[in-house]
């Protein structure tokens, strides 16, 4: 095992591994899209695969990990020459034993597991950092500033094809699941429709659907099915319209607003439960409600304490007894504040004592947002589906966007 670490780190240099996954388009799968072939510029301590795959009703990494588990190492192994790390962490669940199990006799000198609870949010970035390493990124700083780079599960194994065969990013594994007549996980092209993904699965099972791209607790409302799969499409989750999930999405800023300055009791409850504050955050979502009822308490800082949430949704879908959302209101002052071009600069606390007590079992968080009636598996397909046509977008990711190299 360890002479295949060797050929790895001899037979491609950092720069050869970052050049070729930037000619692949490999960006950031599990959220915002962030250039993969950036983050590998980095020099660090740590390469640290979040397979965590925080959302209740995602069954994508989980079942990657045991299809492709060497292709996974070799990815990690990859990312570890191109950043210096000395140290491969692949964090996962305990329950993902399948996982576990093909994982565990690949792994080389250098490269371990973690193995985290089934705990909601574990999967958010600077928590998995917290409990796969010790470490404690500060409010507003990039994991890189505590020695550690992190790509999801589906980005690894982007960059391992990328090195490996020069493959581009044209295709993404995702999850159709909650009320459809077959609940799948499936590779698709990316620019397929959506359409297309829930035809997949066998349509939707109730009258009036909602949807959703990714999970429960942090997907957004998909307002139309012609919308194409992107690199970061999630999955897509159905439910019915009257579903408190679709509701609450469909809320307008000025509802939400309104609720949070007329009900609030301020038993602080969302802070007592948020990751961030738990891990020692400033961030307290209960001030930042009550700043809207009496702006004497409106703090410059305490605003702009707002620029470190993660919206997570733990303060809205669990916390709150009243159904206010703090984190919706976090969202108004984070576009606010951007928009004058404000940024944070604050302490890193003592982490809360009862930190790790206090985030949410993942059973728990599945009954208290409605999902058990549709919480189900979603068996990995490994046909992958032909299409007639995609719709490629050229912002499938941060920064500027991409530039055809085809014409028609």
């Amino acid at each position: 095992m360890s002479t295949a670490v060797n050929v790895v780190e001899m037979s491609h240099s950092a720069d050869e591994i970052r050049e070729r996954v930037r000619a692949a388009g490999v960006v950031g799968a599990g959220g915002a899209g962030f250039p993969a072939h950036v983050k590998l510029q980095a020099q660090v301590e740590i390469f640290l695969v979040n397979a965590a795959e925080c959302e209740p009703m995602l069954k994508v990494d989980q079942q990657l990990m045991w299809q492709q588990a060497a292709r996974l190492v070799r990815g990690v192994q990859y990312a570890m020459t191109a950043t210096g790390a000395r140290e491969g962490v692949i964090a996962l669940k305990e329950k993902y034993r399948r996982a576990i199990d093909a994982l565990t006799p690949q792994l080389p000198a250098g490269i371990r597991l973690h193995i985290l609870p089934d705990v909601y949010p574990a999967g958010d970035e600077v928590l998995t950092i917290w409990m796969a390493t010790g470490r404690r990124v500060a409010p507003a700083a990039l994991p890189t500033s505590v020695g550690v780079v992190v790509n999801n599960v589906q980005t690894v194994l982007n960059i391992a094809r990328a090195v490996e065969q020069q493959f581009p990013v044209t295709r993404r594994t995702l999850t159709v699941n909650g009320a459809v007549a077959r609940p799948l996980t499936v590779t698709v092209p990316v620019g397929m429709s959506l359409h297309e993904v829930l035809a997949l699965a066998g349509g939707a099972t109730v009258d009036d659907p909602g949807f959703i791209n990714g999970g429960p607790m942090m997907g957004g409302l998909i307002t139309s099915l012609d919308n194409p799969v992107t690199k970061t499409t999630g999955g897509l989750l159905v439910l019915p319209k009257s579903h408190p999930l679709i509701q609450r999405r469909m809320q307008d800023e000025r509802t939400v607003l309104s609720v949070a300055r007329t009900v609030c009791e301020q038993c602080r409850l969302c802070t007592d439960l948020c990751p961030r504050h738990l891990i020692g955050h400033e961030l307290s979502p209960h001030l930042l409600v009550r700043a809207l009822n009496f702006h004497q308490a409106a703090t410059p800082q305490l605003l702009l304490s707002a620029l470190t949430c993660s919206e997570c949704n733990v303060c809205e879908s669990v916390a709150c007894p009243v159904g206010i959302s703090p984190m919706r209101i976090n969202r108004i002052l984070k576009r606010e504040l951007r928009a004058q071009n404000q940024r944070y600069v604050g302490p890193l606390n003592p982490a809360d004592e009862m930190a790790k007590y206090r985030l949410v079992p993942v059973k728990r968080l599945i009954a208290k947002l409605g999902l058990s009636p549709w919480y189900q598996e979603a068996p990995l397909v490994e046909e992958e589906p032909s299409v007639e046509k995609v719709t490629l977008q050229l912002r499938q990711h941060i920064g500027a966007s991409a530039v055809p190299t085809v014409a028609v």
